[in-house]
């Protein structure tokens, strides 16, 4: 009995030396239970104790109750974080290369940067070499825009992707169009006029009249859509495939196209290649290795490997990604961009989307990040995250520099009556020794959830002075007590204002806040982390990052 009571006290030391000089009990329970199975059994008896010694422990000062516990030789058991690595690929080919092709029509998302953090990981992983290569060749339907190239690169520079080469394929259009006269020569492709007749031809299964067409009549076509002398829509270049192939969608697929009017920032032409046909010849000419792709893109991959067939090419290997989602933030390009332009967002930054200029903004690190991409891996089945679950990681790496600030929401204001210091110095951080100095006058603000909550009773006003509070709120003393702590702001304040996922929060907070640096990521006790995005002599403007 007394080994057990002398281990309550123990733990109800470390808990209360760990919260700031307050143990709750039931963290002193669970934490006794987890490490001590064996006392289950005694539970009752156990929660007596550890609630008679909670309260023991917490009538210590703080400082008494940190000596107590080194003196009881108590040493904490760092729990060893498990490192998750990525599984082994199959890398036997000569090299390793990866690329990541993103479409340069808007900015990009968590889920764009996943396959881009996972080529990365693994092109460090096996000292192989990662291309950025930008599919821009749709001037028609998701056309470029110039701003979204220097982004994109800006991005995965503060992701800390290490890009060994960039490829702009509307730079290659020579390129494609030699490698279509390449598959006119080998009766491979055909240029088709067909128009909507195709389409019903296709679906039965059955060849189109220019399908049979020699290889002459079709090098002919194909040098009249270089010269424009064929229209939009009037002509097409086809790939030869299985024209009873199972799935309609791989059927003679179209490889270049007729725009006549495109809109392009980098590039003016009329005849441009379509997706499967410029990244085919990409992956090959750049010899890639491996690709990441979603599993929406599995018939592309059918559509490509007839390409490769027919020029005697190997089909790099493919791993498979699982659609990646979010379930409290907007993860689509097409949808921010409808935002955008009805005004439900402010900006590809705003705080609703889930793109990697809004977590920057909001103080996410990439790290973070980084990690729960490696953590979710490259599993082929579909997932979906919170802004919490990455919250998680992201708070464990600023909370150990985000200095700590005292906000009000909603300010109450109260007066103290008795004696009240004029100044009180609180740790910038826990971990820390650095002091920061707030003045105090005889009127504070509280937050008012907290007044309400409560009123006529005796409270902690943290790192200052107990109070029961009320309007006219007597200073009860300086000692800590096991009473409720909550926050507070003295009446010579700064204006604040946090912009939230769903709004704007404009509260009150200590002057201090003015020191810190712009893009600084702070911690306001008991709201949350925010990043100082502007300052002006009497008011902060901030970002909400999370809780």
């Amino acid at each position: 009995m007394e080994d057990l009571h002398s281990l309550v006290r123990l733990y109800s030391l470390a808990n209360a030396v760990e919260h700031d000089g307050k143990a709750v009990e039931n963290s002193v329970l669970s934490k006794l239970l987890g490490d001590k199975p064996e006392l289950r059994a005694h539970v009752q008896e156990l929660r007596s104790l550890v609630e008679d010694e909670v309260k023991k422990v917490n009538a210590l000062s703080p400082e008494k109750q940190k000596q107590e516990l080194d003196d009881g030789g108590y040493v904490k058991e760092e729990k060893k974080e498990e490192k998750k690595e990525l599984p082994e690929l199959d890398v036997d080919r000569k090299g390793f290369v990866v690329r990541f092709a993103p479409n340069p029509d808007g900015a990009l998302h968590l889920g764009n940067a996943r396959p881009a953090l996972l080529s990365d990981e693994y092109a460090k992983k096996y000292s192989g070499k990662f291309i950025l290569r930008f599919d821009d060749t749709d001037p028609k339907i998701k056309v470029p825009e110039k701003r979204f190239y220097s982004w994109i690169r800006e991005d995965l520079k503060w992701l800390g992707v290490n890009v060994h080469k960039e490829v702009i394929s509307s730079s290659r259009l020579p390129i494609y169009y030699k490698h279509a006269a390449e598959l006119i020569s080998r009766d491979a492709a055909y240029v088709c006029t067909c128009g909507d007749a195709w389409k019903t031809a296709r679906d039965a299964g059955k060849p189109c009249v220019c399908r049979s067409l020699d290889r002459k009549e079709n090098a002919k076509r194909w040098k009249a859509m270089l010269s424009h002398k064929f229209k939009e829509g009037e002509a097409v270049l086809r790939i030869k495939t299985d024209i009873e192939a199972k799935n309609p969608a791989a059927r003679d697929w179209p490889a270049v196209r007729i725009v006549d009017s495109p809109v392009h920032p980098l590039k003016k032409a009329h005849v441009w290649p379509l997706y499967n046909f410029a990244s085919a010849i990409d992956d090959h000419l750049l010899e890639i290795t491996h690709i990441f792709r979603g599993q929406e893109h599995s018939t592309n991959e059918v559509k490509q490997r007839y390409l490769y067939e027919h020029m005697g090419w190997k089909y790099p290997e493919v791993i498979i990604l699982g659609r990646f989602s979010m379930s409290d933030m907007v993860l689509s390009k097409s949808e921010i961009r409808a935002g955008i332009e009805k005004g439900d967002f402010q900006g590809w930054d705003d705080p609703k989307a889930g793109t990697l200029r809004s977590f920057r903004r909001r103080g996410f690190l990439p790290e973070a990040l980084r990690k729960i991409v490696v953590e979710v891996g490259a599993r082929p089945n579909d997932i979906t995250i919170s802004t919490e679950n990455l919250a998680a990681y992201n708070r464990k790496m600023v909370d150990i520099t985000a200095p700590r600030f005292f906000f009000v929401a909603e300010p109450k204001p109260i007066t103290l009556k008795g004696n009240v210091k004029k100044s009180v110095s609180a740790k910038i951080h826990p971990a820390r020794e650095a002091l920061r100095t707030i003045l105090v006058g005889s009127k504070i603000y509280v937050d008012k959830e907290d007044f309400d909550k409560y009123k006529g009773i005796e409270v902690r006003l943290k790192d200052f002075c107990n109070v029961k509070l009320a309007d006219m709120a007597e200073v009860t003393g300086y000692d800590i007590k096991p009473t409720p702590k909550i926050h507070w702001v003295p009446e010579k304040s700064v204006t604040v204002r946090v912009i939230t996922p769903t709004g704007t929060i404009t509260g009150i907070g200590e002057r201090n806040i003015l020191k810190a640096k712009k893009g600084q990521v702070v911690q306001f006790e008991r709201f949350g982390f925010v990043r100082i995005e502007n300052k002006e002599k009497s008011s902060v403007d901030c970002i909400f990052s999370h809780e």
